[in-house]
């Protein structure tokens, strides 16, 4: 569902990711990792068409996200690490502003509105302008949006940051659900008790290349040499 192929991008002669390839199979629950600065924002940005890489290539669904790219961003949810939403609409008229960039039937909009108001548990705050929500409430209805259109991808910078108990299980059981559903989930996160609970297979970026790329169980086989956590793998991996 996602291929990436030698990618490389370059800001003048520093390289923020060099060389990177991975390969993100349909309904797959895929985590992204890496510390700081690693290169993690900036491959999400390529993968959504918002930079172009220096070199190598894109595919989402089999659709080049340069020489195709509307097509490729027309299966793509999104939802960045700070999502953005007009202040002065409504939730619900945020999701339908949303869906009519992608030529959604007015008729379809509000159908799937109302199935997605009731995932979301947003009914109370949905026809309320969006500057008054909380940051929970902001990014259930950021992710809200990015599935109206039914993407068969979905691409997801920090998910949960910021968000209370409630809302981050929330946000956890609609993921879950659309994998399960065979939607491909490729999330990025530095929530590692996240990547253990959801993830089926996991890369690790550092210093803008890739230490680590394969399954969740094949990273657990590493513990033995650590401290036996998810946590103690990550560092030793990444100092």
């Amino acid at each position: 569902m996602i291929v990436l192929n030698n990618v490389t991008k370059k800001f003048g002669s520093t390289s923020a990711v060099s060389n990177i390839s991975l390969l993100v199979k349909k309904g797959e629950f895929f985590g992204f990792l890496g510390p700081n600065g690693a290169g993690k924002t900036t491959t999400i940005k390529m993968m959504t068409g918002l930079f172009t890489p220096t070199s190598g290539t894109i595919e989402i669904g089999g659709y080049n996200i340069l020489k195709k790219p509307l097509r490729a961003k027309s299966i793509i949810g999104y939802v960045p690490d700070h999502p953005f939403l007009y202040d002065k609409l409504t939730g619900r008229e945020f999701i339908a502003f949303v869906g009519g960039l992608y030529n959604i039937p007015g008729k379809t909009i509000k159908e799937r509105t109302g199935q997605i108001i009731e995932s979301f548990e947003i009914g109370e705050w949905v026809d309320r302008l969006t500057e008054e929500y909380s940051q929970g409430m902001r990014q259930r209805v950021s992710l809200a949006a990015a599935l109206v259109h039914e993407p068969k991808a979905l691409i997801i910078d920090e998910p949960l940051v910021g968000l209370d108990p409630r809302s981050a299980k929330i946000v956890k059981d609609v993921l879950k659900s659309l994998a399960n559903h065979g939607i491909t989930v490729f999330m990025s996160t530095h929530s590692l008790h996240i990547v253990e609970e959801l993830c089926d297979c996991i890369a690790i970026i550092k210093k803008g290349e890739i230490i680590f790329n394969d399954t969740l169980k094949k990273l657990g086989s590493l513990r033995d040499r650590t401290e036996n956590t998810f946590e103690s793998v990550f560092i030793e991996l990444t100092k």
